[in-house]
């Protein structure tokens, strides 16, 4: 019988029953390998593709004013990217784009134009300008932009307190400057995470893993700055820069019995809310970080350590030569009083009301290095004020024990050699103001945790002087400003019994390792009302140049500074609805 001929059709088929053999003997293969050699490794790969990590962030605390203000304050903000692969004219797009999202047209225009899939539009946009953005997009029927939220750091008031409050980094919210960096941790709080498992279209699957770790939430700061008193001062200070032409300016508003900071301004100042171009020097805190010396605000301590040594009393009479000459190697050491040409009798009080350099020598003599030392320690100086503020400068007290025979004691007397801020000086004068006893100042007044439980910071307190002499020096204090010979006479305010010291000193210029012959320090500390203090206002004008109306040197302390004391005080009084009790 003859074998039957393949026939073309009986070929093919052949073949394609081997291919359809052949490719299920692989898929078997493969089902084996997959389901079971391999069953739990292509499990455990398919449970990651599904199963995504995510981190929930933590909100930063609000940081709030003493009644309650938002000075600080995190937002939802809208960030938006493009995918530049599928914009198809970049230069249309960038010119309809960039006047809605406030960004320069060429800029956006290289940004959508780049070989690339991915390129910020603008970030932390506000979402009623975003939701503008995506409206025109949907009506232009433009793909390949994307619209994300993010949390962004807002200061309501702007410029108000910049130095104090300081800011964030806007990438990811951590502190830099400020309270925002000095508080970072606790502000921050801790992110949370969640392990959910998606679909490919990224929506959660029913009944699938859902494990949520909460975060914890930053806690939030209620400061002592009073807005109200806070904007005065600035602005007292930005008015004695234009008038005085000096480089920078200081003040610092304590309330007497609590050491709470209800205002500290420096200016120049920047807004927060918009750093571009700001020079770094401006985010220089003065109050804390400056150091200077003090001047004649100084001589308050040398009084007032002779008087509770029983040294010397208000009424004692020293005879204060025109000339104080004290004898050194190469030249003698010359000290003279401003506008005293004669020899004259003058007391304690005088020699207060007057700031006479030589009479506070003859009583800082009439005490010692040693006493003079330990007063000036006890009052803060040469020691940290507070550790509420980044930057703050410990200050320079050399230890008595390095204290020369000759000139060391005499120009500590009436504050030189000694380096203070204006923080410091301003605790000095507290201490008097608060009969004797010092506070530690400070910026925060309470902490709030996510809660909502309250803690209350308490400061530290320590006695310094007795009430009987504090009470003494708060009337010589009040001389200085009422005294028809006082250096303080602009310092008055209408209405109110005001104490305070004005200091003039040559400004040390670290480059040249020597005094300026032309630039001052200007100062003027006081408290008020001198029958009842509540509040202690430091102001430091940090080079001041020219004449006032009536031709006196505007770098004297008692012409610049003492005036921009009278009108912040003013303010403050007014503002804590202080009574007033001058006759």
């Amino acid at each position: 019988m003859a074998r039957p001929k393949w026939r073309v059709p009986d070929v093919r088929l052949a073949m394609v029953g081997a291919v359809f053999v052949v490719a299920w003997v692989g898929v078997g293969f493969r089902l084996v390998d997959v389901q079971g050699f391999h069953s739990e490794d292509y499990a455990a790969r398919g449970f990651d593709q599904r199963v995504k990590h995510e981190e929930l962030p933590a909100a930063r605390g609000t940081i709030f004013d003493r009644d309650g203000a938002e000075l600080a304050v995190t937002v939802d903000a809208v960030t938006i990217t493009a995918d530049p692969s599928l914009i198809a004219e970049p230069a249309v797009v960038a010119r309809l784009l960039a006047p809605k999202v406030g960004t320069d047209e060429a800029l956006l225009e290289e940004r959508l134009s780049r070989d690339s899939r991915f390129a910020y539009v603008v970030r932390r946009l506000d979402r009623a300008t975003a939701d503008e953005v995506e409206q025109l997009l949907t009506d232009l029927d433009l793909d390949g932009f994307y619209f994300e939220t993010e949390p962004h750091r807002v200061y309501p008031a702007g410029p108000l307190a910049a130095q104090v409050l300081g800011f964030v980094r806007d990438d990811d919210g951590v502190g830099l400057e400020g309270i925002e960096y000095q508080y970072n941790d606790i502000l921050l709080g801790t992110a949370g995470s969640q392990i959910v498992e998606r679909d490919p279209g990224g929506r959660p699957i029913p009944q699938g893993q859902y494990i949520v770790q909460p975060p914890e939430h930053g806690v939030s700061l209620v400061t002592t700055l009073d807005r109200e008193i806070q904007y005065a001062a600035e602005q007292a200070l930005l008015a004695a820069i234009e008038g005085t032409e000096a480089v920078g300016a200081t003040a610092i508003v304590l309330e007497v019995k609590t050491g709470e900071v209800l205002a500290m301004a420096t200016v120049p100042t920047y807004d927060l809310n918009d750093r571009t171009n700001v020079e770094p020097a401006l985010f220089r805190n003065r109050a804390v970080s400056d150091m200077y010396e003090p001047g004649s605000t100084a001589k308050v301590v040398t009084i007032a350590a002779a008087l509770e040594e029983g040294v010397v009393e208000t009424s004692t009479m020293l005879t204060v030569p025109a000339e104080y000459e004290i004898a050194l190697e190469t030249e003698p050491k010359i000290y003279t009083d401003v506008g005293r040409k004669y020899e004259e009798e003058m007391s304690v009080a005088e020699i207060v009301s007057r700031s006479s350099n030589i009479g506070t020598i003859l009583i800082q003599d009439m005490i010692g290095n040693d006493i003079h030392h330990r007063y000036l320690a006890a009052f803060g100086l040469g020691q940290l004020s507070s550790g509420s503020f980044p930057g703050e400068a410990t200050g320079t007290l050399r230890p008595a024990a390095d204290w020369c025979e000759t000139t060391c004691g005499p120009n500590t007397a009436i504050g030189y050699r000694v380096d203070v801020t204006p923080l410091q000086m301003a605790s000095v004068f507290a201490t008097i103001a608060n009969n004797g006893v010092w506070v530690e100042p400070h910026i925060v007044q309470e902490v709030i945790n996510p809660d909502l439980t309250r803690e209350p910071y308490e400061p530290v307190k320590r006695p310094v002087l007795s009430e009987h002499t504090a009470r003494i020096m708060q009337r010589l204090l009040q001389g200085v400003v009422e005294s028809s010979r006082g250096t303080g006479r602009r310092a008055a305010v209408e209405g109110y019994t005001v104490g305070g010291k004005t200091g003039t000193t040559e400004k040390y210029l670290q480059e040249l390792q020597g005094y300026s012959e032309d630039d001052r320090i200007a100062s003027f500390i006081g408290l008020a009302p001198v029958t009842d203090p509540q509040i202690v206002v430091a102001v430091v004008l940090d080079s001041p140049h020219g004449l006032n109306e009536d031709g006196d040197e505007l770098y004297f302390g008692g012409v610049s500074a003492a005036p921009v004391f009278a009108e912040i005080a003013e303010a403050a009084l007014h503002q804590l609805g202080v009574a007033p009790d001058a006759r």
